[in-house]
């Protein structure tokens, strides 16, 4: 049997370098991307908050967020509804067992008494735990 003997040739200790530029290159684009579209994503429904006193808790996490817009359109996981529609989608983000909180985010321009339609809807649909009115510290 022939043996194949290790030679080192000029060629393979070139291959043995990697270039890591276009990595980093690759990287840094999507980090820039990244923080270019994040922003935009998050405030997607445009909502003037009423102001007031009290400490909002900036810890608890959203279980379910609700907004009404100034033409008094309502808005669930970005899509549209009406309050029946919503009572249906509620309904089945309610399937978990869990009970959860609905923070209903309205504009200023929104009636009083829409709000609170709404609001009463939202409390009729079970596994419901809480149903909180959003608002914008007032600095």
């Amino acid at each position: 049997m022939r043996r194949f003997s290790r030679r080192r040739t000029k060629r393979s200790a070139a291959i043995t370098e990697i270039s890591l530029t276009p990595l980093i290159d690759t990287a840094l684009t999507l980090l820039v991307i990244f923080m270019v579209t994040a922003p935009m994503t998050h405030n997607a429904i445009k909502v003037t908050l009423p102001s007031g006193h009290a400490k909002e808790d900036v810890g608890l996490e959203q279980d379910i967020e609700v907004y009404v817009d100034k033409k008094g359109a309502i808005f669930c996981d970005n899509t549209q509804h009406t309050i029946k529609d919503l009572v249906t989608v509620l309904k089945k983000k309610m399937v978990t067992g869990k009970e959860k909180t609905v923070y209903v985010h309205a504009d200023t321009a929104v009636s009083y008494g829409s709000v609170l339609e709404l609001v009463d809807h939202i409390k009729v649909v079970g596994g419901i735990n809480y149903v909180a009115l959003a608002t914008h510290k007032r600095v």
